[in-house]
């Protein structure tokens, strides 16, 4: 898999723009043509706007990133549903051993409240990070959410990817370039 080869497929099935497939081709010159593993073209997709990433590495603080992860799913989303007054809020105990705590916002001024799982102050809890994306997509739009599955190796720390497609899309992206959606969000 390559840009060159995912960028087209993109446009092909209604994903982007051909001005937009243009850009990023443009933008990733110098390794467009470059071999990408699963991973890579899974982290791809964000490139070309399509897909989210929830990092496994360490954020800054759960108490801020969570509020621009979902912006950017919003925008991804274009932005029918918003998601304001964004925070976490702690439950008891310590980190070291996992706290339970409630990340909250309001969904077109609907209070929204999931359980967020978190061991330290600067890594999300992917489950609540993916549900809380899936809340971007208008209930009448016709993508949804799902979780991007791909090849992986032992013991090595992935991104969770979550892209936005339709359902005939899902099935174009798993055909094309081998990705699975064991759940959608």
């Amino acid at each position: 898999m390559t840009y060159t080869r995912i960028g087209p497929l993109l446009h092909e099935i209604g994903m982007v723009s051909k001005e937009k497939m243009d850009s990023v081709l443009e933008a990733f010159a110098d390794f467009a043509h470059h071999e990408l593993d699963h991973y890579e073209a899974a982290c791809a997709l964000e490139h070309f706007g399509v897909a989210v990433s929830v990092h496994a590495d360490d954020i800054d603080s759960i108490h801020d990133d969570y509020a621009s992860l979902l912006a950017e799913a919003e925008e991804v989303a274009g932005g029918a549903v918003t998601l304001t007054n964004v925070r976490l809020v702690e439950g008891e105990g310590e980190l070291e051993g996992g706290r339970f705590d409630r990340l909250e916002f309001e969904r077109n001024g609907e209070p929204v409240s999931l359980s967020a799982e978190h061991f330290a102050d600067d890594y999300y809890d992917h489950e609540a990070a993916c549900e809380a994306i899936a809340l971007t997509a208008h209930d009448d739009d016709p993508r949804s959410w799902h979780y991007v599955d791909f090849t992986r190796k032992p013991n090595a720390g992935y991104d969770s990817i979550m892209v936005l497609a339709t359902p005939d899309q899902a099935a174009a992206l798993h055909e094309q370039l081998g990705f699975t959606f064991p759940f959608g969000a």
